[in-house]
C-alpha cells in the first residue's frame, strides 16, 4: 500500500530560476551555504530574491564545466528556499539555502542573464511495513558507528538524527552526511520510494563503514611496521633540513650579536636599555622565522632608530636668527619676538623646557610657512604631522604590540625621522581633530603638550617613557573654539591677524613675484607689475585674510605671459597693469568699496569674524501689522537669535526716549532678517547692529551709509567687548566705510594696530547704546532725551 508524504504533490509545474551546482547535491530539509560566483548563479539568485524566494537546485554531472548546458545537468533535483543572501567585496555572493521538495526537469528556459526550469514536483511514496522499521534501526545504529570512524562529522549529528521520526527526511539527512560521490548521492535523489532509498542508503553505509575500517587497520600498521630504511630515510632527511637551518642561525646569531653592539653603544634610557636587552633575551629562544620573533624584532629595531640623546645646536646669534624670520615672512612680530625671547632665555640658562606655541589666524596667513623659518632660525631640524581628520587616540600615542601590524604613534615617528631629540615639531590643524569611539586624540596629546609631564612620555608601542621636554612644539589652528579646553589650556596662543592690502602689496613684492617667475621660467626685467595691477587682484579678484588667492591670481597671471613669451619671442616685455589684470583674469569677481548709496531706513551694516577673516553683515529690519511677533531668519545660530531677543527688550525699554508708543510692540510683527541665508551665522558681537536696525525700522529714521558697528549688547543697553577687531576693520576698509563703531573695552587693542589702518576709518568707541544710536540714526533735527 501507497500513500502520499509529500505537500508538495499538490503543486504543480511552475518556471523558477536554476542555480547548478558543483561537488553538492541539495536535499530536502537541509539547510548548506553555498558560494557563488558565476554571473548567470547570481542571476538566478537575484531573480529568487525579487520574487518568492524559491530556486531549482541542480547538481552537474561534471564539476569542472564553468558554463553547464542542459545536457551537462541532471533532471531530478530538490526546489530550495534562498534563506540569507550576502554580497561579498569580490563581486561574488555567499547564499544559505534550504531544500524544500524534490522536483524534476520539464523544461529549460535559457534567457540573457539566468537559466530558468520549468519544474515539476515530484511525489513521495512508502510502503508501509515493519520492514521499514527495521531499516531505519539499522541506519541509526550503522551511523552512529560511522560517526565514530570519520573525523569529519560532528557528534551532534548523531543526536539530531535520533530526534527525527519521518523516514524520509532521515534517509535525506543520513544521505547529505555521507561521504560518498556526487553521483551516488543524486542516485539517493532520485528514489521516490522512500522504503527504497532507506534501503540504498543502508547499503552505501556499510560500505564506508567497511571502507574506513580497513583505512584505520591501514594506517595502524604502516605505523607500527615501519621498515628501518624508511626510518632511515626520514632520520636522514630530517638531519638535511637540520643542517639547512643551521646556516639560517648562523645569520640569526649574527644579528643578534649586531643588536647586542647597538644596545651598548646607544646612550638609551635605563629603562629603555634594560627593556632592550629583556627583549633580546626573548629573542635569542625564539625560532628565527616565527611571528613572535618578528615583532620582538621590529621592536628592537624601533628602540634603537629613536634619537635618545643626539640632538642639534641651538643658534644664539639672535641678529642673524631674526634676519632669517625677517627674510621669509613680513609682518607678524609677535611671533618673531616670542622666538627671539625663546632663543634670548635659552642662551642665557642653557636649559629651558620648550614652549607650547600655538599660532592662531585664518587660512593664508603663513602660519605652516612660519614654522619652517623657526627651525631654521634656530638652526633646528623641523617635523610637521597633520592632525586634520585624526580621530584615533593610537594616532598620537601608538598602538599597543599586542595587535598585528602595530607601530608607534605619529609624535615618536616624526621624532625618528628627525633623527634629533629637539627639532621643531609642528603639529598643524590642531583644531580640526575629531572624536569617536577609538578615543579623544586631543587627550592624548594633553600629555605631549604639558611642559611638566612630556619629559615621560609614554608611547604604548614604546612602553617605555620618552623625553619630549626639549621639543619646540608649535600647532596651528584656524579656530580657537574649536580647541577643547584643556588643550586649550596648556598651549600659548599667539593670533595672527588677516593681512591689510598694503601688508599684501609688500609681501607680494617681497616673496611672490619673485618666487612665482623663477617657477613660470620668465626673468624679472622682462616683466614689470604695478601697485595698481597687485591692488587689482586684491581687490577684485580676492577676498581672503591671507595671500593663497593672491598668489593663484599672479600665478595665473604669469601663465598667460609665459604662453605669450614662447608665441612672441623670449626678448618680449610686460608690463602689467589694471587693464592687463582685467584681460588676462576675467571678469572682476567681488566688487570692491561699495556700500549702501543712501540711508536706509531699517538696515544697518554689522562686522563679523569667520575663519576666513572679517566680513560685513548685514541686517535687516521690517515692521508689519501682527499681535507682537519676532521673526528671525537667516539661518543665526543660538546665541545670535538671544542677541536679537536682548536688542527688542532694550528697544522695548526705552520707548518714552525714542518716542514710541508703551505698546507698540504688541500691534506689529518684527521681522529681523541677515541675507545671505544660506551661510551660518552666530555669535554675539552683532547685538547693537540688530539694536540699531530696530531702532530705525520702528522710528522710522534712516541709518547712515558710511558707518559699521561691532559689540554685543545688554538688557540695559551696555555695548561689551568683541574679539578679531583687525579683521572687522580690515572687511570695513574693503567694504568702503570711513566711520566704524567698536565696544569701549575695545579701545586698548587699537595700540596693536598699524597706523595707516586707523587713519583711513574713523573709529568711535562707544560703552552704550544711546551713544550708538546718536551716531548712527538721522533724526531729522531730533535727538533721544538725556
Amino acid at each position: 500500500m501507497s500513500d502520499s508524504i509529500e505537500p508538495s504533490s499538490l503543486l504543480s509545474p511552475r518556471l523558477l530560476p536554476l542555480l547548478p551546482l558543483r561537488d553538492i547535491v541539495i536535499f530536502p530539509h537541509m539547510v548548506a551555504p553555498l558560494f557563488v560566483g558565476r554571473p548567470q548563479s547570481i542571476g538566478a539568485l537575484e531573480s529568487a530574491s525579487e520574487s518568492d524566494k524559491l530556486i531549482f537546485l541542480l547538481s552537474q554531472k561534471d564539476s569542472k564545466i564553468d558554463a553547464p548546458e542542459e545536457d551537462d545537468l541532471y533532471r531530478i533535483g530538490t526546489v530550495g528556499k534562498v534563506l540569507q543572501l550576502l554580497k561579498l567585496p569580490d563581486g561574488t555572493v555567499k547564499v544559505l539555502v534550504e531544500g524544500c521538495w524534490r522536483g524534476q526537469v520539464h523544461s529549460f528556459v535559457q534567457q540573457e542573464d539566468l537559466l530558468q526550469a520549468v519544474v515539476e514536483p515530484l511525489a513521495e511514496s512508502m510502503a508501509d511495513s515493519t520492514e521499514v522499521e527495521a531499516v531505519i534501526r539499522a541506519i541509526k545504529t550503522s551511523f552512529e558507528i560511522y560517526i565514530g570512524l570519520s573525523k569529519k562529522i560532528p557528534a551532534e549529528v548523531g543526536a539530531t538524527l535520533a530526534g527525527i521520526d519521518d523516514p524520509s527526511r532521515l534517509a535525506d539527512t543520513v544521505a547529505g552526511h555521507l561521504q560518498v560521490p556526487i553521483a551516488d548521492k543524486q542516485e539517493v535523489l532520485e528514489f521516490m520510494d522512500t522504503s527504497q532509498r532507506l534501503e540504498h542508503i543502508l547499503v552505501l553505509l556499510e560500505q564506508e563503514i567497511e571502507i574506513l575500517q580497513v583505512e584505520g587497520r591501514i594506517r595502524s600498521r604502516v605505523k607500527s611496521q615501519m621498515e628501518r630504511s624508511q626510518k632511515e630515510y626520514y632520520l636522514n632527511e630530517q638531519m638535511r633540513a637540520i643542517q639547512k637551518e643551521l646556516g639560517g642561525q648562523d645569520e640569526f646569531k649574527q644579528e643578534i650579536l649586531h643588536f647586542e653592539e647597538q644596545i651598548k653603544k646607544k646612550k638609551m634610557s635605563k629603562e629603555a636599555t634594560e627593556k632592550a636587552q629583556a627583549e633580546l633575551r626573548k629573542l635569542k629562544m625564539m625560532a628565527p622565522m616565527s611571528a613572535e620573533a618578528t615583532v620582538v624584532r621590529n621592536y628592537i629595531e624601533w628602540l634603537l632608530s629613536l634619537p635618545w640623546q643626539k640632538g642639534t645646536k641651538d643658534r644664539y646669534d639672535l641678529l642673524k636668527a631674526e634676519n632669517i624670520l625677517e627674510a621669509d615672512h613680513y609682518g607678524l612680530q609677535k611671533v618673531k619676538e616670542r622666538v627671539l625671547e625663546y632663543l634670548a632665555v635659552q642662551a642665557l640658562v642653557k636649559q629651558i623646557k620648550g614652549p607650547i606655541l600655538c599660532l592662531v589666524g585664518p587660512p593664508g596667513v603663513g602660519k605652516t610657512s612660519l614654522g619652517q623659518s623657526i627651525a631654521k632660525a634656530l638652526q633646528r631640524k623641523f617635523v610637521r604631522i597633520s592632525l586634520g581628520g585624526v580621530r584615533d587616540e593610537a594616532e598620537i600615542r601608538g598602538h599597543r604590540r599586542t595587535y598585528i601590524g602595530a607601530m608607534p604613534g605619529k609624535i615618536i615617528q616624526g621624532l625618528r625621522k628627525s633623527g634629533v631629540k629637539n627639532p621643531v615639531f609642528m603639529l598643524d590643524e590642531i583644531d580640526k581633530m575629531s572624536t569617536d569611539f577609538r578615543g579623544d586624540p586631543s587627550s592624548a596629546l594633553l600629555e605631549v603638550l604639558d611642559p611638566e609631564q612630556n619629559n615621560s612620555f609614554a608611547d604604548h608601542f614604546l612602553d617605555v617613557d620618552y623625553d619630549l621636554s626639549q621639543v619646540l612644539f608649535i600647532a596651528t589652528a584656524n579656530n580657537l573654539q574649536a580647541i577643547p579646553r584643556p588643550l586649550h589650556d596648556r598651549l600659548e596662543i599667539i593670533r595672527i591677524e588677516g593681512y591689510s592690502e598694503e601688508e599684501k602689496l609688500h609681501i607680494a613684492r617681497r616673496y611672490l613675484l619673485d618666487k612665482l617667475l623663477v617657477s613660470h621660467g620668465l626673468k624679472g626685467e622682462k616683466v614689470a607689475f604695478s601697485d595698481r595691477a597687485i591692488y587689482e587682484i586684491i581687490r577684485r579678484y580676492t577676498r581672503e585674510s591671507g595671500v593663497r588667492s593672491l598668489d593663484r591670481g599672479i600665478a595665473a597671471v604669469m601663465r598667460k605671459l609665459a604662453k605669450r613669451t614662447l608665441l612672441e619671442g623670449k626678448n618680449k616685455s610686460f608690463k602689467i597693469g589694471e587693464k592687463q589684470i582685467q584681460k588676462y583674469l576675467g571678469v572682476q569677481q567681488y566688487q570692491y568699496g561699495v556700500r549702501e548709496e543712501e540711508d536706509q531706513i531699517g538696515m544697518a551694516t554689522g562686522l563679523a569674524w569667520t575663519e576666513t577673516g572679517g566680513e560685513l553683515l548685514t541686517v535687516e529690519v521690517t515692521t508689519l501689522p501682527g499681535q507682537g511677533k519676532l521673526i528671525i531668519t537667516g539661518q543665526l545660530g543660538d546665541v545670535m537669535q538671544e542677541s536679537a531677543q536682548a536688542a527688542l527688550s532694550y528697544i522695548r525699554s526705552r520707548w518714552q526716549k525714542l518716542e514710541l508708543e508703551k505698546d507698540f510692540y504688541s500691534k506689529l510683527d518684527i521681522h529681523v532678517h541677515v541675507p545671505e541665508g544660506a551661510v551660518p551665522k552666530d555669535g554675539p558681537s552683532a547685538g547693537i547692529t540688530i539694536a540699531t536696525t530696530l531702532a530705525s525700522a520702528l522710528t522710522g529714521c534712516p541709518i547712515r551709509k558710511d558707518l559699521a558697528m561691532t559689540g554685543e549688547v545688554t538688557l540695559r543697553g551696555r555695548v561689551l567687548g568683541i574679539g578679531g577687531l583687525k579683521e572687522k576693520l580690515l572687511a570695513a576698509r574693503r567694504g568702503g566705510i570711513t566711520k566704524v563703531l567698536i565696544p569701549i573695552e575695545n579701545k586698548k587693542n587699537l595700540v596693536e594696530l598699524s597706523s595707516y589702518l586707523l587713519k583711513s576709518l574713523t573709529i568711535e568707541p562707544v560703552s552704550h547704546m544711546d551713544q550708538v544710536l546718536d551716531f548712527a540714526l538721522i533724526f531729522n533735527e531730533k535727538r533721544i532725551p538725556d
